[in-house]
């Protein structure tokens, strides 16, 4: 089996040539890119398990590239930016992003946060299931799609599936907000927490839930979250 393939997006020359030289002395393959035309480029062709993001690019917003990526693409988003507002953050995670670094930061730090995502990604592939069934709705894992009983189809992201796979994996079951950052990596705090919040929110607005009173992601304040449909796996 080959190497985790990290895609690294920075018009930095030195800062690509850093990444790249610590993630591949970790195991990685990477490849790097000075500009989102080369990088999307290089997407029609290889599917990488990571992307490392900058939002600062010379040829694209780079927020908007975030957006697309968590859209249409299965890889992990690790935004990496030197701006460090809680708004940047809370909106890069908004947009489908797994996780947001700020710069200037620790070799080791990037690398580890890499390494999460790629173990996260992996628990969902080999041996296992990739479609669901609940509540007339039918969840693609493979394919990062949501199918009604109409036949009707709703994109999901990849961190969005992380997260409806835990409570498909576990239903009726509470699963407490210190489970989920064990199961899906990250470092916990106010940031998890926020990224956490953001896609179960996605995810039940997807699923037409009443965000004042959801039917099939409950909260139960103060301990985690419970979801509460029948599924099937097949």
């Amino acid at each position: 089996m080959s190497a985790p393939m990290v895609a690294i997006l920075d018009d930095e020359p030195e800062i690509r040539q850093m990444l790249s030289d610590a993630l591949q002395d970790a195991g990685f393959r990477t490849a790097g890119f000075g500009r989102a035309t080369e990088f999307e480029a290089a997407l029609r062709k290889t599917a990488p398990d990571v992307c490392l993001v900058d939002l600062g690019l010379p040829d694209r917003d780079g927020l908007t590239l975030v957006h697309r990526l968590a859209l249409e693409s299965g890889a992990a988003i690790i935004i990496i930016s030197g701006r460090a507002q809680v708004q940047d953050r809370v909106t890069g995670l908004e947009l489908g992003a797994d996780d947001y670094i700020i710069k200037p930061f620790e070799l080791a730090e990037v690398v580890a946060r890499v390494r999460a995502r790629v173990r996260v990604g992996k628990a969902a592939k080999p041996g296992q299931s990739n479609t669901a069934s609940f509540a007339g709705w039918t969840a693609h894992f493979d394919r990062y799609v949501l199918e009604d009983a109409t036949g009707a189809e709703t994109g999901f992201s990849h961190a969005e599936g992380e997260v409806l796979r835990l409570f498909l994996e576990a239903p009726k079951r509470l699963i407490s907000r210190a489970h989920m950052q064990e199961s899906l990596g990250g470092a916990a705090g106010e940031s998890f927490d926020r990224a956490m919040d953001v896609r179960i929110s996605r995810l039940r607005t997807k699923l037409g839930e009443d965000p004042k009173n959801p039917k099939l992601i409950k909260t139960i304040y103060g301990a985690g979250y419970i979801f509460l449909g029948d599924v099937t796996w097949r």
